[in-house]
Formats: C-alpha cells, structure tokens, sequence
C-alpha cells in the first residue's frame, strides 16, 4: 500500500557491528532499516529518502522505499524481453503482414541493444533468424496462450544458442532508452542486412515499430517517457522516387502482356491477372481477392466497367498467419476494414475479364483468379510467367537492364498514363489506393512535368483577366 505517512530518523550508530551505522525510518507506521558499513553511505541513503519525502513521493509500506524506487525495482526487465512481451501484445490484432513487420523492426534494433564488451557474439543471420523466426513470432501453446515460437518448438542449437546469448547481454530497458544506445539502434535501423542505405519508408515504418514499443515500456511502468522524443535524428535521406527509365510505356505494356498469353496454357490463365495490374493499377493482392460479383461488365465492346475492390489477400509467410495460409484476408491498404473502392476499367480489360470468366469460371468462394487447387495464385508462378514474358517482348539489350524488371513494373505503368493523360492527382490517388502525399513523393517526376501545362492554363486564364477588364479612358 502506498502513503504519505512517513518518518525519517537519525541514523543509529552500533559500534559492535560489522556494518555499524543503521537508517531507520517508518512507513504507515511500520518499521524499516539499512545498516552501512560508513557513515557517508548511511547520510546518502538518508538523504535519497529525505528528497523523496520532499518532493511530496509516496511510499510503498511493505518495502518501505519511494514510489520512484519501487519503478526502478519494477523495470528489470531488458529490453529483449521487452520487446517479446511487445511483439505478443501486438500479435492478435495486427495483419500478418504487420506481424512480419513488427518481427522485422524488432530483430533489427535488438542486436544493437546489447551489454559493451561481450563475447561469444553469434553470427549475424543465425542472430537475425533466431529473432525473427523464433522469438518475435508467435504461436498458441497447448492451452491457447500465445507464445513466442520458442517455448513450444524445439529450435536447432545455433538457434537456441543465439537467443540464450541475447538474453544473457541485453541492456535492461532504461539502459536501452539512453541516447548513446538509441542511436545505434536508429543506425541499423536505417540501413539493409547489407549494410547499405535502407528505403526512406523502410526506415520511417521501423522506427514507427520502436516509437510504439517504447510507448508500451511506458504503458507498462518501465520507463517514465519516450526517450526518442529527446533524440535529434534524422533518417540518411534516400530517393523513394521511380526510375521512369525502367517503366514500360503504352506500347511495351501491351507487348508484355501478349507476351505473357504466348506463353502457353499457364500464360492464357494469368493474362487477365496482369491486365488487372496494368488497366486497373491493381496490386496482386487485390486481384487475388477479385471476385466476379464485385466486377461490373458490360457487354457492349466500347463501355467502360468498373471493379468494386473490398479486399485484399497479400501474399505472406504462413507462419505470420491465424490459419496457416500463404496469404493474409484483409480490407484494402490503408483503409477501414470494409471501405471500398471503386475503379473504373477501360473496355479492353472487361473484355479479358468476361473472356477469363467464359474459360476458367470461377473459384467457390466466386473469385476470379485462383491456383490449380484453388489456392491464391502465387507469386512464384505469375513471376516465372513474368521473366519469360518479358525476354521475349524485349531486346537482349533491354533485357540485361531493369526495365519491366518485375510485375508491378504494369502498375507504375499504369498510373503514370493516368498522369499523363491529364487525370487529376487526387483521382489518380484514389483509382491506386495511394495516399496522395504518397503519390507526389513516387510519382514526382511525373507530376513536375504537367507543370509547363499548367503554367499555360494559368496564363491563358489570366490573360482572360486582362481582356475582360474595363479600358481606362
């Protein structure tokens, strides 16, 4: 129990014992003592608890100490354990996707979070595995608690080793909230398991995950605040822009995606998929989830249809699953569960939608696209479809190079005709399920280049102006 009644008496002196000098004090009316061997260690323990009283701290009467002691005992915990009750805590409502993300972040700041001077480090990939792997990702034990994989699943020693030795050298938290070891966690942060600059967006999403930690130490009583707060950093500085270099134009899309039906019964059955990126600027987890009822088609060849989208099935590690699928079920990125989004798609890709209906028919769930045995189509076929496609449509000199290096090359494809053909911003953003900060910082080359027109514009408008104005006599 907590209470402000205390008392705090004269220290006692006891010249027949080994630690002669005793602080005594009272607390709710129970007696409390520390005996010290010096008189200096008895009036600093007397005085830490006279300045407590002072500054008006409640104190524990079971223990005896101040408030701002009884969190100092309390917060032993190190910041590896920390950061597993963490990953837990975030674990049942988080997608899958954002369980790996999570998992990512944490196994990329905590081995810099460690004791100076240790020995016996392990290597780094058995280290990076061991985390992300065994100790951020989680799994229900035989009662139904989540737990991390660890303690239901026996791992291979170098594994075992690895987490055994970040357990035994991980900085206590507090320790960890220092600024000298926060910045060298915002340094591997900021860079690739290959050392070299990571993605501004990779680094603002990892420190996003270590601010919402340290935001749970607080929560939890292991630290009094957010110690980032009080850190000037700045992420190294990294151009998220596209190479527009490397971005098929109109002609080479369409190439590509005749490609892709010449490349036999697989490429017939995946044409539509690809038409979905390029037409519609679908990501492939929207296609997945694509069902026929949610498509409108229209039979006349010049109408435009128009794709309902409400889900998404981004492809995943099943072990970051609830069911233990290859994929995730979520509402669409970025927005509420059961937001929708409408895009209208031009008449070339409903006629490859209504022709893959015609052939393939549907999956039971009605999804239009689907693997031999159901499934979600994966990325590993649609990809090997992809690389054979794209040296065929291609020149061997273009080839050597990254233009239409992967599938989403389609959709960079596809929004940047939008852009240029005079769409504006905010409805690009909305077609493309971007924010539209997003979208100028990704497309911002694009978007600089319709600024001589919109110069024109305004100097047209202007010039109205002057026209319609009265003349002075």
């Amino acid at each position: 129990m907590l209470t402000y009644d205390v008392r705090i008496f004269s220290i006692e002196v006891r010249p027949d014992r080994r630690k002669p000098f005793r602080v005594r004090w009272s607390v709710g009316g129970q007696k409390h003592s520390k005996s010290y061997t010096l008189k200096a260690q008895a009036d600093g323990r007397r005085s830490e608890l006279t300045a407590a009283l002072g500054k008006g701290e409640q104190f524990d009467t079971e223990q005896g100490i101040p408030v701002s002691e009884m969190r100092t005992l309390v917060t032993t915990v190190t910041w590896y354990e920390h950061a597993r009750d963490y990953a837990r805590m975030k674990w049942p409502r988080a997608a899958a996707k954002h369980r790996a993300s999570i998992a990512d972040a944490l196994a990329t700041v905590t081995p810099s979070l460690i004791t100076a001077g240790t020995r016996g480090y392990p290597k780094p990939r058995v280290l990076r595995a061991a985390l992300y792997a065994w100790a951020f990702r989680m799994v229900r034990s035989e009662n139904g608690e989540l737990v991390p994989r660890v303690e239901v699943e026996t791992p291979p020693s170098e594994i075992a080793h690895a987490l055994a030795w970040i357990a035994k050298h991980s900085l206590p938290i507090t320790e960890a909230a220092e600024p000298e070891h926060l910045r060298k966690a915002l340094g591997a942060l900021s860079v690739t398991l290959v050392g070299e600059t990571a993605a501004e967006n990779t680094t603002r999403r990892k420190r996003m995950i270590l601010n919402n930690a340290f935001m749970y130490a607080i929560e939890r009583d292991h630290i009094d605040g957010n110690p980032l707060k009080r850190i000037d950093w700045q992420a190294p500085s990294t151009d998220d822009e596209i190479d527009f270099r490397y971005v098929p134009n109109p002609q080479l899309a369409k190439a590509l995606l005749t490609a892709v039906r010449e490349q036999g019964a697989r490429g017939e059955h995946l044409e539509a998929f690809f038409g979905c990126i390029y037409y519609a600027a679908m990501r492939p987890g929207e296609i997945a989830a694509l069902k026929y009822a949610d498509c409108v088609l229209p039979e006349d060849e010049d109408e435009w249809g128009e794709l309902i989208l409400a889900e998404n099935h981004p492809e995943v590690a099943s072990g970051w699953t609830d069911d233990g699928t290859p994929y995730d079920k979520r509402g669409l990125k970025r927005r509420a569960r059961k937001t929708t989004r409408p895009v209208p798609i031009p008449p070339a890709l409903v006629q490859l939608l209504r022709d893959h209906k015609k052939r393939y028919g549907l999956a039971p769930d009605g999804r239009l696209f689907r693997a031999a045995r159901g499934g979600r189509v994966r990325s590993t076929e649609y990809c090997e479809i992809w690389k054979e496609a794209r040296e065929q449509a291609l020149t061997p000199e273009d080839a050597k190079t990254p233009l239409a290096e992967v599938p989403y090359s389609l959709r960079h494809a596809g929004i940047s005709l939008w852009i240029k053909a005079g769409v504006e911003p905010p409805e690009v953003a909305r077609r493309a399920g971007h924010s539209l900060a997003v979208m100028y910082k990704v497309y911002a080359k694009i978007l600089r280049g319709r600024q001589t027109h919109a110069n024109q514009l305004i100097a047209a408008a202007l010039l109205d102006e002057d026209e319609a104005a009265p003349k002075s006599p």
